[in-house]
């Protein structure tokens, strides 16, 4: 008994299992199909231009595209070999759109030494070609809102700091990858006062910092990876600033605007004091405040430019506090500069490097500081003083000679004239009377 139940118990576990098996596949088979239903619509939607704006890039072959879509308005951007002619549209109805002969009612056209820019309005439905020497790796870019992110910029900057901001260009809501478009679009950075009467820059005029680069040089890290890197000095008056970045193409201009910052005063002052001795080098002074930088934390490298032109060079790695000392040697009078670059940390944490304003100092020569020299060496006022006696009775010599050579010189000038104004008479005279003479014969 008990084995026929199992046997029973087996058969019926068996035939459900047969029963439910094609419900299972036949599900299998259906999410199949949905899925591979939803990757051809996907696969459709990127063959197609949306009217959305968010596609970037129309596929083609052999140079023809497709517009599927009833638009207001469309731009494109051929990039085509350097140097050569501008494209020619051919419409589906076979109608063509050349450089010089076009609707400029519906049509604006930008043409470069690298690319066409083509802006149509109301294009018509159907498949396109572009016929001329379009470079092989591009691909027709679709322009519908282009814009720069860019990271904001610190809470703390400071007079004289280097910046690098870094930011990625988009079109619509999608980055752009094709290394061309660089040669397509200007990236500028503008600073615009606030023209609050608080601060040093009120009526200051906007300035143009730089602009935005993606050629892997200097701070770009790398060449053609969509990271625009801009790289500026705030070398201009303290004050609140608004930073605009501005996305130029040659048929639109998009800008960027953040919040204002406030540019603070260089947190580094210089001063001098001057050696009056050869054997005693003059003392550097540098201070600190630490109201939003931590003094502890900086390191010098600067140059000083002395009378003669020379160049020495200088760094302070070590200190403590809000003063730091260097002592300058001694060469000979005249003025002296010094170019000095701080690098450091903010109260905020961030790491900063900045350029000092160039300070300037001037030593008085050795001929005027010839008496105190003797004073502090000998300790001799009497001396120093019949010195003094001495050269003013040299300079009143001097003097005296000088005039008594021009009084001379004078004398001589006037008698020359004299003598020659006499000449010129008696010449005269003698002429008239000659003249008389004739004329009583």
């Amino acid at each position: 008994m008990e084995a026929t139940k199992l046997v029973t118990l087996g058969f019926a576990f068996c035939l459900s299992l047969l029963l439910l098996q094609p419900k299972a596949v036949a599900q299998d088979a259906d999410n199949t199909l949905k899925e591979t239903l939803a990757e051809k619509k996907a696969k459709s939607t990127e063959l197609k231009y949306q009217s959305d704006n968010v596609t970037n890039q129309i596929p083609y072959f052999d140079n023809r595209f497709r517009i599927d879509a009833e638009l207001d308005e469309i731009t494109l951007i051929f990039y085509r070999k350097r140097g050569s002619k501008p494209i020619i549209l051919v419409r589906p109805d076979g109608s063509k759109l050349r450089i010089n002969n076009f609707d400029h009612e519906k049509v604006q056209w930008h043409d470069d030494s690298t690319f066409d820019l083509i802006k149509i309005k109301k294009p018509m439905v159907g498949p396109w070609q572009a016929i001329g020497d379009i470079s092989p790796d591009s691909q027709i870019l679709v322009v519908s809102d282009v814009k720069i992110e860019v990271e904001p910029l610190p809470e703390v900057v400071l007079e004289g700091e280097t910046l690098k901001v870094v930011g990625k260009l988009l079109n619509g809501e999608e980055a752009i990858e094709s290394p061309l478009f660089r040669n397509v679009v200007k990236l500028d950075v503008h600073f615009y006062s606030t023209n609050n009467s608080l601060y040093d820059n009120f009526g200051a005029d906007g300035i143009k910092v730089t602009s935005f680069r993606d050629d892997g040089d200097n701070l770009d890290e790398y060449a053609n990876d969509n990271i625009f890197t801009g790289e500026f000095e705030l070398d201009f008056a303290p004050g609140e600033w608004q930073p605009v970045y501005l996305v130029k193409l040659p048929m639109v201009t998009r800008e960027l605007r953040q919040q204002p910052i406030l540019l603070h005063e260089t947190p580094i002052s210089i001063a001098v004091e001057t050696s009056e001795l050869e054997t005693i080098p003059h003392t550097m002074i540098l201070t600190i405040d630490p109201t939003h930088v931590v003094p502890d934390s900086l390191i010098f490298q600067g140059k000083v430019t002395f009378p003669d032109k020379q160049v020495e060079p200088f760094s302070i790695m070590e200190g403590q506090g809000e003063t730091r000392e260097k002592e300058i040697r001694y060469t000979e009078g005249g003025l002296h500069r010094i170019s000095l670059s701080a690098f450091g940390e903010t109260t905020t944490g961030r790491e900063f490097r900045l350029t000092v304003p160039e300070f300037s100092f001037n030593v008085k020569s050795n001929i005027d500081q010839l008496i105190p020299t003797i004073i502090d060496a000998e300790g001799d006022e009497q001396i120093a003083q019949q010195m003094l006696a001495e050269k003013e009775a040299a300079l009143a010599e001097a003097k005296f000679a000088q005039q008594q050579a021009e009084d001379e010189e004078n004398m001589q000038t006037m008698i020359i004239v004299g003598v020659s104004n006499a000449a010129i008479i008696i010449l005269a005279l003698i002429i008239f009377f000659v003249m008389r003479r004739k004329k009583a014969k």
